[in-house]
């Protein structure tokens, strides 16, 4: 979208403020002074001392004035210019002002380089994205196409036996399976990063959707189920039914959800007995389009999402140490009062 502009106008710059301010302030007791000479005596006319004073007080009020528009003025537009560089240059121009001159031009400062950062970070999330979504989408479209145009360049003379051409749907069939399930999963990271409605839930409100969609899986709810989180029904279900799909694709029949509650903070562990996760891979199962099952349908989006939209809800996610097998993570969640 194009960022909103200001309406331009003739504004005064802040030190001609300052200075405007400091000099009438300085010259209502001159006047009041005049005033009362004027109104005691025949001659106004001052005297050598108070001429001194005078200029004495203008040369202070000048020097306030200067040591005010440097102090605000110049970090103010250091900030500025700092903006138009990161908006050229990108995150190497995110960087410390030299000076901030007070502490609330450096607290300023400091939320807009936190800004900056999560920005240009966001952007190259999004790059990376979109190359890996065209990596993934690209493969089963060239299987599709090459598939049918064999099927469509079949010679006569050599013709495909049933065997040879059922085949070659079947592969058609799993590639648009695929795809299918690949836009399955950018729908709901897409939901992930635009949070739904505000709502709340239950974990035991999603056991019963949990167990019709993996009838092969035994989900056990275990502790504080009846307490309310800050997370919508709709969230809640694309949440724990991508970990539950995930403890299914490696083999679990039992998830358990252990719920327990502390302070203003809900903790859920999500446990399978499933094959787990290797020391190599747990620090890449996060990863957008890491998976080990690709050969199988896997994409890799599963965990992501999950991250994603519990961190939409002010939620997080982590990959707990397992003493045996399975997998285990850990789900905090804000808990409704």
């Amino acid at each position: 979208m194009t960022a909103p502009r200001v309406r331009t106008k003739w504004r005064p710059p802040l030190a001609l403020i300052v200075y405007a301010v400091l000099l009438a302030v300085m010259t209502l007791p001159v006047l009041i002074i005049i005033w009362f000479r004027a109104t005691e005596t025949a001659s106004i006319r001052m005297t050598p001392a108070e001429t001194g004073a005078l200029v004495v007080v203008l040369t202070l009020t000048l020097a306030v004035a200067y040591v005010l528009a440097r102090t605000i003025a110049r970090p103010i537009n250091a900030l500025i210019a700092r903006t138009e560089e990161i908006a050229r240059g990108g995150k190497a121009a995110i960087r410390p002002l030299e000076r901030y001159g007070t502490r609330e031009i450096a607290t300023l400062s400091q939320s807009f380089l936190d800004l900056a950062g999560r920005l240009v970070d966001r952007t190259e999330y999004v790059r990376s994205f979109a190359a890996h979504v065209s990596h993934e989408l690209k493969s089963p479209l060239t299987a599709i196409r090459g598939a049918a145009e064999l099927l469509r360049d079949e010679q006569s003379d050599l013709p495909m036996s049933t065997a040879q051409r059922l085949r070659f749907l079947d592969n058609i069939i799993a590639d648009a399976e695929r795809l299918d399930t690949l836009l399955l999963r950018l729908r709901e990271l897409a939901q992930a990063e635009l949070p739904l409605a505000q709502g709340e839930t239950s974990v035991e409100d999603i056991l019963p959707v949990l167990r019709k969609r993996f009838p092969g899986l035994e989900i056990v709810g275990l502790g504080d189920t009846q307490s309310t989180i800050a997370l919508p029904f709709e969230a809640a279900g694309i949440v724990f039914s991508n970990l539950a799909e995930n403890a299914a694709q490696h083999g679990a029949t039992r998830l358990e959800l252990m719920v327990a509650v502390d302070a203003r903070t809900l903790t859920i562990l999500v446990r399978d007995n499933g094959s787990g996760i290797s020391e190599g891979n747990r620090e890449r199962v996060f990863q957008p389009f890491f998976s080990t099952r690709r050969e199988q349908g896997g994409t890799g989006m599963g965990l992501d999402i999950v991250r994603t939209m519990l961190g939409s809800y002010g939620g997080e996610v982590h990959l707990r140490q397992t003493m045996g097998t399975g997998a285990e993570f850990e789900i905090t969640l804000p808990l409704i009062a």
